[in-house]
């Protein structure tokens, strides 16, 4: 059955790539599987519809037959394991690339997220000059740790794997601040990963929706 995902109406980042759903686009596409798109307004998202498969009013999420799922972690993860191509066979390669998706979404993610809120919900705020370095230095503490590991590898953990998938990523959202290339291993690794031809169809795929304006929506605004 071919599985049907949900994605912004119109997206807050103009279709950039940074709405969550391109990861799972990218994971449907790395393992080769079709999938549907179902749109939805910023409106129908808060409405009982939606929130019967998200409880917290967001996007993507997942239908396959009578399977719903949120969370791109748990999406793209289930895409893993149904599919080959996202996860190595070897038992222990496969238990590392699962850490690194997990640490790319509770390590690597929260201080990027916290700098969008910074910037663009608070950056009016009295506080807002003084807070902003001190997220920015959290975020050079992660970039520097995972630069380091990375060293001159291609890869986190050897092939390309959802570990990569997921903290590539991640690492986009940091792309319009100028951090990441503060670090030319992960500037390099993040261009790595926009090159596969998957990522690519991923990315025109979202883009699409974005491309032609349409008067009656609002123009897009990033607060991803």
């Amino acid at each position: 059955m071919t599985p049907t995902i949900t994605a912004f109406e119109r997206s807050p980042d103009g279709g950039k790539g940074l709405a969550r759903d391109t990861r799972v686009r990218w994971a449907l596409e790395e393992a080769g599987q079709p999938y549907e798109v179902r749109l939805v307004s910023f409106k129908a998202m808060k409405e009982p519809a939606h929130l019967a498969l998200q409880p917290f009013g967001q996007i993507p999420t997942y239908e396959e037959g009578d399977l719903g799922l949120f969370e791109t972690g748990a999406i793209v993860f289930h895409i893993a394991e149904r599919h080959p191509g996202l996860l190595p066979d070897d038992a222990n390669a496969r238990a590392r690339a699962i850490t690194w998706m997990f640490a790319a979404l509770n390590t690597v993610e929260p201080p990027i997220l916290e700098l969008v809120t910074a910037k663009f919900k608070e950056g009016d705020r009295s506080w807002a000059a003084q807070r902003l370095p001190l997220v920015q230095d959290r975020i050079r503490n992660r970039l520097g740790q995972l630069s380091r590991h990375l060293d001159k590898a291609n890869w986190l953990d050897g092939a390309f794997s959802a570990g990569d998938l997921m903290m590539v990523s991640v690492l986009l959202r940091l792309r319009a601040s100028g951090i990441l290339d503060e670090y030319p291993n992960l500037s390099a690794y993040v261009a790595r990963g926009e090159a596969r031809p998957a990522y690519k169809r991923a990315f025109d795929a979202q883009l699409a929706i974005n491309a032609e304006p349409n008067p009656s929506l609002p123009e897009p605004r990033l607060t991803l």
